[in-house]
Order: C-alpha cells, then structure tokens, then sequence
C-alpha cells in the first residue's frame, strides 16, 4: 500500500504553524486542507483531549460564523495524534493567507466566556468532554508563541 502524502512530512522537524497540508479538486473547485499544528510532535506534550474538543467546538462555531470567510468553512476537527487541528476551505489558498483568521479565532477561544456551544447531550456524542480553562490557555500560547509572531518556517513545511 502506497504511504499517504501527510505521513511523508518529517514530524521530527515539524514545528507548530499553519501548513498548507494538501489541495483536491471537486467538480470545479479546490478545497484546501490546512494543517494547524499546535504542538511540535513527539517533542511537547499533546493536546489534552478535553481541552481540544473545546477548541474544536469553539473553532468551528466561530469560523461558521465569521463574516468573510463563513461561505468557504467545509470543515475544522481535531487531528488523530493530538497536535492539533485539520481547517478545510473552499477555495485555492496558501498558508499566509488564514494567518490573520487563524489569529481571531484563537483570540476568541482565548477571550471565551460563556458556556460552550454544543456541549449539551442532543447536541454533541462525548458533551462531558469539554475542557474550557485549558483549551483557553492553549488558545494564548498558540497566539503568543506561534501566530503572533509566525514566520516563513512556521508556514511552510520542512523539506
């Protein structure tokens, strides 16, 4: 069987970033997959995995929500391993291009305040698995270390 293109990335150089992790054609469009690295692999601890269904429920209604970029949202969930999350758009893109959308929606999960959206028992299959402070306090180290100050190598994956 022939090895996926995302297990051919070195992860031992990965560092935390916005990755431009494939483009597929449907009819005639492109849908970009985004890999939103939060944690370097195998080399910081992983996402708790309370703390990351929160940023997934808050991530998704917020993206859904934004007014710019609302009609162009297919997808954002959590990736297998723990180190982060998968955003899919409608559209051609590069990395550089959802940093500043990147920036507003882990601002809003940092500054969050209220109960969280869909964690109730009609809406969501795990809704007891929610952790707010923590996912709050990933949102600003996310911000603060990565997106705030992000550069070339933390948009393009390594060679």
């Amino acid at each position: 069987m022939d090895k996926i293109p995302s297990f051919t990335i070195n992860h031992e150089l990965l560092l935390r970033g916005i990755y431009v992790s494939r483009k597929d054609a449907v009819g005639n469009e492109t849908v970009t997959t985004f890999d939103i690295r939060m944690k370097e692999p195998n080399r910081e601890p992983a996402l708790h995995v309370g703390a990351l269904h929160t940023i997934e429920h808050l991530a998704a209604t917020y993206l859904r929500n934004d007014p710019e970029w609302k009609d162009r949202i297919v997808y954002w969930g959590p990736m297998g391993c723990l180190t982060g999350n998968y955003l899919l758009l409608r559209g051609d893109y590069e990395s550089k291009d959802i940093v500043e959308l990147m920036r507003r929606t882990f601002r809003f999960i940092a500054d969050y305040k209220g109960d969280i959206p869909g964690a109730a028992p009609r809406d969501c299959g795990n809704y007891l698995l929610q952790d707010l402070p923590m996912a709050k306090w990933e949102a600003r180290k996310f911000l603060a270390e990565v997106l705030d100050n992000i550069r070339e190598e933390n948009l393009n994956y390594p060679q």
